[in-house]
């Protein structure tokens, strides 16, 4: 791995970021410092925990930043869940859940095969 930026799994949480953004747009203005605010941040620990690990040059710092991401990508699932039970979100239109489900298993993936790694 060169940077943090190769890795598919930070390429994919950066574009789960931009869609999280397009569609808190389109919630209501009173979510604005409530469900808007936590669902942005949530899903930019995703990739921001990615980076930060990566950049640590620690096996052991690094599958922590992971876990980190991994449980950012569950509370961003908690959330559009939350989303749609209040009508903000149609699930039928919604597929980010399963972009989530696929990060949180790329994320599971790599976390097992740096602790590979770290125990040869």
């Amino acid at each position: 791995m060169k940077t943090h930026k190769d890795l598919l799994v930070w390429q994919k949480s950066i574009a789960l970021v931009t869609e999280i953004y397009k569609l808190t747009n389109e919630f209501p203005n009173h979510e604005m410092y409530g469900l808007v605010s936590q669902l942005r941040r949530a899903a930019i620990s995703i990739p921001s925990n990615i980076a930060e690990g990566a950049g640590r040059k620690s096996d052991k710092d690094f599958v922590r930043f992971l876990y980190i991401a991994r449980a950012s990508a569950a509370e961003v699932e908690t959330q559009l869940i939350i989303s749609e039970n209040l009508g903000y979100l149609q699930s039928n239109k919604n597929n980010l859940k399963e972009e989530l489900i696929g990060i949180s298993k790329m994320l599971t993936a790599l976390i097992n095969k740096i602790n590979k790694r770290i125990k040869e």
